[in-house]
C-alpha cells in the first residue's frame, strides 16, 4: 500500500502532458485518479496521449485510474465530474487545475489587437474561470471534510511576460486566486496553492520547438523537466501533514522538490529560475482577513 491508498484525486487536462505526468505520479502513491479531459480515446486529437492511455499507466503503476471526459467549457460536465466523485468515493483529497487552452494565436508573435478574441479568451475561460468553478466544487466536499489540497499550477509568467498578454493575466490571476483562497480556507483543514513549473517537455511543447519561432534557441535543456516532475512535487504536498502552512502561498515546484527531497524521474535535480526569471508575490502564512 503507498502513502496515498485511499485517497482519491481529480486532475483536470490529463489525456496528456502535465495532468498525465501528475496522475501516474500520484499513481505511485497508490492514489485513486479520476483523469478529466476532451480526449477519450487515441487518436482523438493531433498530439499523442488520452484518457484511455493514462488510465491504464494510471493503473499499471498501483493507482486506480478513472477517465471522465470534461471540456472546461461546459459548467454541467464540470458540475458533474465533482457530483461522480461524491457518489462514488464520498470524499476528495486532492484537486489539480492544470489545463488551460493553448489556441494557435497564443504563440503567434504578434501584438494583442492582432489576435482573434474568440480564440484568445479561452485562455482565461479554461485557465482562470473554470478552474474557479472546480475549486468551488471540490470545496463543498473537502471542506465538511476537514481535508483537501487544491493546487494549480502557474509559472514564472505570473510575472515575467511570455508569449501573450492573457495567458500571463491568466497565470498572474491564478497565484492571486489561490492566495484568496488559502484566507477563506483557513481553519477548514482544506489548504490552496499555487505552484510554478518551468518549461516541461510535453508532446505540444516539444512541436512548439519544431515550429515557434525562437523557442529552440530560447530554451535550455538542462533547465527542462519532465511531465511527471510537478506530480512528484504535488505528491509531496499530499503527503505532508503540515501542508496547511504553506496554504495561500505561491511556490516554484524546483524549490519545493528541493525542499521535499524530490527529482524528476532520472533522478536530476531542477533548478530554480527565481533569479532569472522572477519570484512568486504570495508567500503563505498571511490569512488575517481584513476589510477594506
Amino acid at each position: 500500500m503507498g502513502a496515498l491508498t485511499g485517497k482519491v484525486a481529480v486532475i483536470t487536462g490529463a489525456s496528456r502532458g502535465i495532468g498525465k505526468g501528475i496522475a501516474c505520479a500520484l499513481a505511485d502513491h497508490g492514489a485513486t485518479v479520476y483523469v478529466t479531459g476532451r480526449t477519450v480515446s487515441p487518436g482523438g486529437h493531433v498530439l499523442p496521449g488520452s484518457l484511455e492511455e493514462t488510465v491504464a499507466q494510471v493503473n499499471a503503476r498501483g493507482g486506480k485510474g478513472v477517465a471522465i471526459a470534461m471540456d472546461l467549457l461546459d459548467d454541467a460536465q464540470i458540475a458533474k465530474v465533482f457530483e461522480r466523485v461524491q457518489r462514488d468515493e464520498g470524499r476528495l483529497d486532492v484537486l489539480v487545475n492544470n489545463a488551460m487552452a493553448i489556441p494557435d494565436a497564443m504563440t503567434q508573435r504578434v501584438g494583442f489587437w492582432e489576435k482573434p478574441l474568440a480564440e484568445e479568451w479561452q485562455i482565461w475561460d479554461t485557465g482562470m474561470r473554470a478552474a474557479y468553478i472546480a475549486a468551488w466544487h471540490a470545496a463543498r466536499i473537502m471542506v465538511p471534510q476537514g481535508s483537501g489540497l487544491i493546487a494549480a499550477l502557474s509559472g514564472y509568467v505570473g510575472v515575467t511576460y511570455t508569449y501573450d498578454v492573457v495567458f500571463g493575466t491568466t497565470k498572474s490571476a491564478t497565484d492571486r486566486m489561490m492566495r484568496d483562497f488559502g484566507h477563506e480556507l483557513q481553519g477548514t483543514g482544506v489548504s490552496a496553492v499555487s505552484l510554478w513549473q518551468g518549461f516541461t517537455y510535453t508532446e505540444r511543447a516539444t512541436e512548439n520547438l519544431k515550429s515557434v519561432p525562437g523557442m529552440a534557441g530560447q530554451l535550455n535543456s538542462a533547465v527542462g523537466s519532465s511531465p511527471e516532475f510537478p506530480g512528484r512535487v504535488i505528491a509531496a504536498l499530499a503527503m505532508d501533514p503540515q501542508v496547511s502552512a504553506k496554504s495561500g502561498g505561491t511556490f516554484i515546484n524546483a524549490e519545493l522538490a528541493s525542499e521535499y527531497g524530490v527529482t524528476d524521474k532520472d533522478g536530476r535535480e531542477i533548478p530554480s529560475l527565481r533569479a532569472s526569471r522572477g519570484a512568486p508575490l504570495w508567500a503563505a502564512g498571511d490569512t488575517t482577513w481584513r476589510t477594506a
